[in-house]
């Protein structure tokens, strides 16, 4: 779960960690007034749950009133990864003289914590570690296992710090640990670690992520405001509206809605769309024996999701009846209306019913299943997985 990067920056701030004295704003007007009063040049940095910030034009330099009055409108305008700019952070603009990356998160291969360190700060770390992998050091540590003053010491002489300089970078690097390890975190950096011409290292940017599951140990950041959220991004309007439901829901990038029966056979229908060329439009988990009616409103998330051009529906009857499904299918088709071409297999628990429910209502009403293709164990899944890609490329 993501913070917004003035939230990791008051908890920053906690740990003794140097930041910047910036003001976040809510409206273009309180931030005309907010960089006017704390003077020109500033940085005005959109807060989104995301990353990616710079490059979609989310970070701006204002240097004139003229340019001031420009920028601050078209960032509120901004939508960033489909996420809206609702606040800025007002920063003053630092005088850089090197940009450092350090960060904290979790080796899950070897079950350690790690410590992150790079002389190149600004940039994609994992672009680094790609092309440049001796311009990173990374120290080990067990969970229970303090980042000592040596430990720092060791990474501010990787980092080509010496003197004044290694000494202020001592309690940042035991902060950030510290930090992370207070609050659960999964990962925690700043990017960049800024010295200025003056020889004052101070953290520019913030980013923190939580573990949501660890959240009732952490009263003070349910007082800062900080509630469940989604992992990357604030969540979609699908998203909140799935939660609403009750409906374990993710939007992805791609145009197939998946209407899976469980999350393991989910995810099994996502991988085979994958392995025939096509892209998910969203991951959903319909949970154990789901009623009619759950399943007739995680269809009209497909339905109504503008990136969806056919809808996926791998069923698999175990806990969940194919009958149920079948059913929950024919309450959406009359309530709602399907827009969009639909692929469908039965296979597993009452699956015969479920084709016969679908027989007998197209017989009655055929125009409800104009756009529907449903099948039976017959029909391999890996030929209905094909079956939707196609139908996906075929659509404008």
């Amino acid at each position: 779960m993501r913070l917004y990067e003035y939230e990791a920056r008051e908890l920053f701030g906690r740990f003794k960690i140097p930041i910047p004295e910036g003001q976040v704003v809510n409206s273009p007007e309180e931030a005309a007034k907010v960089a006017r009063e704390l003077g020109l040049p500033r940085v005005l940095k959109s807060q989104v749950l995301t990353g990616g910030r710079g490059k979609a034009g989310g970070i701006k330099i204002v240097e004139t009133e003229p340019e001031l009055a420009e920028v601050i409108p078209k960032l509120f305008d901004l939508e960033i990864k489909g996420f809206p700019v609702e606040k800025l952070l007002i920063d003053p603009k630092l005088d850089i003289a090197r940009e450092f990356y350090l960060g904290v998160t979790i080796d899950r291969l070897n079950y350690k914590l790690v410590v992150i360190a790079c002389a190149e700060g600004g940039v994609e770390i994992e672009e680094t570690a790609r092309t440049n992998p001796e311009k990173i050091m990374k120290v080990s540590l067990d969970v229970d296992e303090p980042l000592y003053s040596f430990d720092a010491i060791r990474i501010g002489k990787f980092l080509r710090l010496a003197g004044d300089q290694l000494k202020q970078f001592i309690p940042i690097a035991t902060g950030l640990y510290n930090l992370f390890r207070k609050y659960d975190a999964k990962l925690v950096e700043i990017n960049p670690l800024v010295l200025t011409a003056d020889g004052k290292l101070i953290a520019a940017d913030a980013r923190m992520s939580v573990d949501d599951d660890a959240m009732f140990r952490h009263r003070d950041l349910t007082e800062m405001g900080i509630v469940q959220r989604h992992e990357e991004g604030e969540m979609t309007p699908r998203e909140r509206q799935a939660t609403e439901w009750g409906i374990p829901y993710l939007d992805l990038d791609g145009d197939i809605g998946m209407f899976p029966g469980g999350a393991g056979f989910g995810i099994m229908g996502n991988d085979f769309i994958h392995y025939y060329g096509g892209k998910p439009a969203n991951f959903m988990d319909s949970g154990g024996g789901p009623s009619p009616e759950r399943l007739a409103k995680m269809l009209v998330l497909l339905d109504e999701n503008p990136n969806v051009k056919v809808i996926f529906g791998a069923r698999f009857g175990g806990i969940s009846r194919c009958d149920d499904f079948a059913k929950g299918v024919l309450i959406f088709l009359k309530e709602h209306g399907l827009s969009k071409p639909m692929v469908m297999r039965f296979t597993g628990n009452m699956w015969e019913e479920g084709l016969r429910i679908f027989k007998e209502a197209e017989q009655e009403n055929p125009q409800l299943f104009a756009r529907i293709e449903y099948h039976g164990i017959e029909t391999p899944i890996e030929e209905i997985s094909q079956r939707a890609v196609a139908l996906a490329k075929k659509v404008k």
